[in-house]
């Protein structure tokens, strides 16, 4: 099978098929564009996201955190907990897994997040270290962002930049590889972008300024985000690929390794899809964060397209991530 998530299709065919019980407490169960479950608890509610470190070997222990709870963000929710799983194989050192929390702890604090608990094994069932973290939030139920709110017009914003993480991690992965290829201050740049991955501060800003839907942008970048979000609000999405904001460094790793930037995750990024009228109020209160954030795109009736050079093109359904093409290098 491809490297990377599971399609769409297959998702739909062979996971969410075989979920065969439901039950009322569960508001939010599993569903293609949607980043979290989410469990009634009365007057408030419980979000939880979970998500493995599998494209990366570099700084995964803070990787580990911030992932999973950007999407808890993408909730508009507050991260209070995490549960780690670690699986490493047989050769790695106690200062090798030391190194890990080290990182995920110091993550964890300046996030505010409880390390919880967990499971740390050794097994010859990986040939790397394997993180996978679940992150807990909570959530006054009275402000849930509810999707069903998305209107015809509604405007498609994201926050920073497109690639951050696809970036961030390929710079570090191909140091080597890169080193005559690029300008040493490029390179420094581009490692210093691991610094952007957390989207908290924008989901909770804009889950109390009160917008229609969130959407971390991770595996298949933006168009992947795009597509996604279009299937979880049953509407339409236009975007325009000359309103995408993207470093220039990420466009020149880009060429080099001949991926597509706008298929490359991009952790530390946003999609917000809000009423047009509040627009002004997310831009001014990410502003006094020091988070950018462009308008680039709109909802339309149906259709899922970006507009290049005045050409209206289809985005398809997100497949492998650029990431992993890319990291084909090191074979």
């Amino acid at each position: 099978m491809e490297i990377g998530k599971l399609s769409n299709h297959v998702l739909k065919k062979i996971v969410f098929n075989n979920i065969k019980y439901k039950r009322k407490e569960i508001i939010q169960g599993a569903a293609i564009g949607e980043d979290n479950a989410i469990v009634d608890f009365g007057d408030e509610v419980c979000i939880i996201s979970t998500d493995p470190i599998t494209g990366a070997t570099k700084d995964i222990g803070r990787l580990a955190i911030y992932i999973s709870s950007n999407d808890v963000a993408s909730s508009g929710a507050e991260p209070i907990g995490a549960l780690m799983t670690i699986l490493a194989p047989p050769s790695i050192t106690e200062e090798d897994i030391e190194l890990i929390m080290k990182e995920a702890g110091e993550a964890a604090k300046e996030l505010k997040i409880e390390i919880m608990g967990g499971h740390t094994e050794i097994t010859h069932a990986v040939n790397r270290v394997i993180i996978s973290t679940t992150i807990i939030g909570k959530q006054k139920k009275k402000n849930m962002i509810d999707s069903k709110n998305v209107k015809i017009g509604n405007k498609v914003l994201i926050t920073k930049y497109a690639g951050i993480e696809g970036t961030s991690i390929l710079v570090k992965e191909l140091e080597k590889y890169l080193e005559d290829k690029m300008d040493k201050e490029k390179i420094e740049e581009a490692k210093n972008m691991g610094k952007m991955i957390s989207v908290i501060k924008e989901g909770v800003i804009c889950g109390e300024i009160g917008v229609n839907y969130m959407h971390d942008i991770t595996e298949g970048g933006i168009l992947g985000a795009v597509w996604e979000g279009a299937i979880a609000v049953d509407k339409g999405i236009k975007i325009y690929e000359e309103l995408i904001p993207m470093k220039e460094v990420t466009k020149e790793i880009s060429s080099i390794l001949d991926i597509d930037p706008y298929r490359l995750i991009s952790s530390g990024s946003m999609m917000i899809i809000a009423d047009e009228d509040k627009v002004n109020a997310i831009e001014d209160k990410l502003k006094e964060e020091g988070i950018k954030v462009t308008v680039i795109g709109e909802i339309i009736q149906k259709g899922i397209f970006i507009e290049r050079k005045g050409k209206l093109e289809d985005i398809k359904p997100p497949a492998s991530d650029e990431l992993y093409k890319a990291l084909s290098v090191l074979d």
